[in-house]
């Protein structure tokens, strides 16, 4: 069955080259294209579309408010169509934040909208196509997981209430997940290093959107970036790896690598991952959040054999199961928690008394 797709774009000529895109692909079919939103929430009513594409650029009711009716009266996954200039990357971080799947740049670094995006768009339709939101915005996914048990052999350790180092990994759903996670860190909270998938067009928009959210300060990490307390530093773009070393009088900084792509990502959250269990070992806490896929699994793993304190994020609160589900088949996490509560756990932890 093919996956039915709404384009919506107050330009005609992008909504040609879009559906010209899409309609190269055998499993997809563009169902209708609106001009605006009166005209995309008509369509979407007497449609039903499984995915809908949204310039957040338009005129009347702009996109971002049309996307929170979307999302309140009838959810429905939704990949944002933008600019990569700076007012629409702020536009498609707020997008992310409000529910979004995705987000699709119209041009980039030497490439166009006409140019071929080697499937890119194709890819994110699939994506999303598979996200349930029949069930509150949530995949349905199996409840019951086979776990295997590496750690049996590995003490708990007596891990501090504040740990010297966290890395966090997430991927659809992980900029919406982000905002409510680093809106309860302090803003003297351990250095912290993240690796969120994403179109690297907008990683800058989406770090200064997460700045301005948590009392934490939030940046795009550069090369030898210095991890001091109270900063975030996220993966600044698709061309390199985030990983941390030993800084040269004491704790850590960012090192940028431009290797291949690894559990098909770049940057990839194992890469981030097995950097912390090599230098920060059991002072460091690693968080798996919600995201497609098995990235981060195997590195939050090898974090939890060195003996880091690990947590998943739990079903019920993620839009995708994908990675957190793999790390806790793999038996790399240590606690599940409540996208809510990871947060306070994190900062309040104590090990209970034998």
């Amino acid at each position: 069955m093919s996956i039915r797709v709404l384009v919506v774009d107050d330009s005609a000529l992008f909504r040609k080259l879009l559906q010209q895109k899409l309609e190269k692909e055998d499993d997809i079919r563009v169902v209708g294209a609106a001009g605006d939103a009166m005209e995309a929430r008509s369509m979407i009513k007497a449609l039903d579309p499984d995915v809908v594409t949204l310039d957040i650029e338009m005129p009347g009711m702009d996109g971002l408010s049309f996307l929170e009716k979307i999302m309140t009266l009838r959810p429905t996954p939704v990949i944002v169509v933008s600019g990569s200039a700076q007012e629409g990357a702020m536009a498609t971080a707020k997008a992310l934040q409000l529910g979004a799947t995705h987000c699709y740049a119209k041009s980039g670094v030497g490439r166009t909208i006409r140019d071929d995006d080697g499937g890119e768009l194709a890819r994110l339709v699939r994506e999303a196509a598979a996200l349930d939101f029949s069930s509150g915005g949530r995949t349905a996914g199996a409840t019951g997981i086979a776990q295997t048990n590496p750690l049996a052999s590995v003490p708990e350790l007596d891990w501090k209430s504040s740990p010297s180092l966290i890395a966090i990994g997430s991927s659809t759903g992980g900029v919406e997940a982000l905002h409510e996670l680093l809106a309860d860190f302090p803003s003297n909270c351990p250095p912290t290093v993240i690796v969120q998938h994403i179109n690297g067009n907008f990683s800058k928009a989406i770090a200064a959107s997460l700045d301005q959210n948590s009392p934490a300060r939030v940046m795009t990490a550069h090369h030898d970036l210095k991890l001091e307390p109270g900063i975030v530093a996220m993966a600044p773009d698709n061309s390199k790896h985030l990983t941390i070393a030993p800084s040269v009088n004491d704790g850590f900084r960012c090192v940028l690598r431009s290797d291949d792509h690894v559990s098909g990502h770049r940057p990839s959250v194992d890469v981030l991952f097995d950097s912390v269990a090599t230098y920060a070992g059991q002072g460091a806490t690693g968080i798996l959040l919600t995201g497609m896929g098995q990235d981060g699994a195997k590195g939050l793993l090898a974090m939890a054999k060195a003996g880091a304190r690990t947590i998943a994020q739990d079903e019920a609160s993620c839009v995708v199961f994908g990675m957190p589900r793999a790390a806790i088949a793999l038996g790399a996490a240590r606690e599940i928690l409540p996208l809510e509560s990871i947060a306070g756990c994190t900062f309040a932890y104590r090990r209970k008394a034998a």
